[in-house]
């Protein structure tokens, strides 16, 4: 089944009136122009659309009114399908702190998800994070890494386990991120205190991500740059950053991909339950949560508790800011938006997460799932496809 469209977006190059053909749920070609065989019955002309690869969500922790946390299976396919009508093909469920017996139960459920496909991966923000730069979590389920601990979890996971957040400054972390790294996970600093010269320790360990680059880590300093600074300095990491207009500026967002360039930023919507959903009462975890006017504080407090963005909001972010627009630009133009913008919005959407935690099928590739986004000409979703099946259709 071939699907034609007037911009498509593989990851690698814009071909500006493209096809790609869909079959048995993988990408089998894709070129340039018209499709080398008439078109026939069944084939998809979209015709003034931008096709893209599905996202790919490394950093959430629910939407829709479903909490990944509670590790049911309804709260589960709850997020799972808000996130996948806003074009996420591939979601990594976070999980937050949580008690040493709760937390193997989270992992155990969550893994059964994974394996059947419904989410691709578990992420581990926690438990082992800094008291004092603990966000939105728990801080009655913080701890230290303790090996037995460590190696419990990830066998729980039972291979299903794709990241773990931790502060490399806590007692015994760098040895947790050397049993991590062994374990074939990706380890990844955040919520932290950590100094630049023990985030440098931290990678020479093996970690590979920043999570959520700037929040919930020790500000800059001139004499004290902390893990800001070394984790944007290091070539082999991969720095997360929430798009959303509420966790950074975007002055920063520009920076940093202007330092480390577009290949090693990843957005993520560090979401929770309450994404795409009214303002009102939540939990994150065990923690209350008050969602107003789209933003989430800790019941009682000014500390953020994740964001209720989509993946197709932080594309916009991404075209918006590389191609130069202001953060009130018309929509209206941003399907014109130059080739270099559209690109490196893809990449930092879905290939750069899907490198980062080793997805090799995602993409729009020959072999690759057929997971991909179509977008009307003001960049909304119009349409999704999962693994060649089409999920959601508003065209």
């Amino acid at each position: 089944m071939p699907i034609t469209a007037d911009v498509l977006v593989t990851g690698t190059e814009v071909r500006r009136t493209g096809w790609l053909e869909v079959s048995g749920g993988r990408v089998t070609a894709l070129g340039t122009g018209d499709p080398p065989r008439p078109v026939a019955s069944g084939d998809v002309a979209l015709g003034a659309v931008t096709v893209v690869p599905g996202f790919v969500d490394m950093h959430v922790h629910g939407g829709g009114g479903g909490a990944f946390p509670v590790a049911t299976d309804e709260q589960t396919a709850r997020a799972v399908a808000a996130h996948l009508a806003h074009g996420t093909t591939t979601i990594v469920a976070s999980l937050v702190s949580a008690r040493p017996e709760e937390l193997l139960r989270e992992i155990d459920v969550l893994s059964g998800h994974v394996r059947d496909g419904l989410v691709g991966g578990i992420h581990l923000e926690g438990p082992w994070l800094a008291p004092s730069k603990k966000g939105a979590h728990d801080p009655g389920a913080l701890r230290t890494p303790d090996p037995q601990e460590v190696r419990r979890v990830l066998a729980a996971g039972r291979d299903t386990v794709r990241m773990v957040t931790l502060a490399p400054e806590l007692d015994g972390a760098l040895d947790a991120v050397r049993q991590i790294v062994d374990a074939g996970v990706v380890a990844a600093v955040g919520h932290t205190d950590a100094t630049y010269e023990q985030t440098r320790a931290a990678i020479a360990a093996g970690a590979r991500v920043g999570t959520q680059l700037f929040n919930a880590m020790r500000p800059v300093h001139h004499r004290q740059p902390g893990a800001v600074t070394a984790l944007v300095e290091d070539p082999r990491v991969t720095v997360e950053m929430i798009g959303d207009g509420v966790h950074l500026h975007h002055s920063l967002y520009r920076g940093v991909c202007e330092l480390v360039g577009p290949e090693r930023v990843t957005l993520v919507t560090d979401a929770m339950a309450a994404a795409g959903m009214p303002d009102g009462a939540y939990r994150l975890g065990t923690v209350d949560v008050e969602v107003t006017d789209g933003v989430a504080h800790v019941a009682g407090t000014d500390t953020i508790a994740g964001s209720t963005a989509t993946m197709d909001q932080l594309f916009r972010f991404a075209v918006r800011h590389a191609a130069g627009r202001a953060p009130d630009a018309d929509p209206e133009t941003w399907a014109a938006a130059p080739d270099a913008a559209l690109l490196q919005a893809v990449r930092q959407t879905s290939v750069n997460p899907a490198r980062t935690l080793g997805f090799p099928t995602v993409g729009l590739h020959p072999g690759g799932r057929a997971d991909l986004v179509v977008l009307d000409t003001d960049l909304q979703v119009a349409a999704v496809m999962r693994g060649g099946e089409v999920v959601a259709d508003d065209h």
